[in-house]
């Protein structure tokens, strides 16, 4: 499937929605990829970047119905994209995946998922992203 068109045949931006997964602080030492949004949310805007797109939104949801407005708000058929860094992570945002990719399909919409490793969290890796999300208020912007 090639660049979609708009009016007058002129290639349309492809807008992506990136989902990551809205997963507690609690489970930062048994899986820190899913605590971690702000990674994956970068892995998508990446995987969006090397084919041009632009993430027009990005979702950080857990559990979330495959109805639910927050996904479909704006979303055109044929445009737009939904990607995910990985199943995994799509399994922990909605759900339900099986629902959620019919539903797309019922759309004319596209999801995808990045398909690349997961990074490897070091000790110093789970501090930052426990700094980060345990003292939002604070200021404290993760570096």
């Amino acid at each position: 499937m090639g660049q979609p068109r708009g009016a007058f045949g002129a290639l349309a931006v492809v807008r992506v929605t990136a989902i990551a997964s809205l997963t507690p602080l609690e489970e930062l030492e048994a899986d820190p990829f899913l605590v971690d949004s702000r990674s994956q949310h970068a892995m998508c805007a990446r995987w969006a970047a090397e084919r041009g797109y632009v993430v027009a939104r990005e979702l950080l949801v857990g559990g979330l119905r495959f109805d639910h407005c927050a996904l479909w708000d704006g979303v055109r058929p044929g445009v737009d994209v939904f990607v995910a860094p990985s199943l995994r992570v799509l399994r922990r945002a909605l759900s339900s995946v099986e629902e959620f990719t019919a539903e797309c399909a019922r759309r004319g919409v596209r999801v995808e998922t990045v398909g690349r490793a997961e990074p490897s969290y070091d000790a110093q890796m789970k501090a930052q992203v426990h700094r980060r999300l345990s003292m939002p208020t604070a200021g404290y912007d993760g570096r």
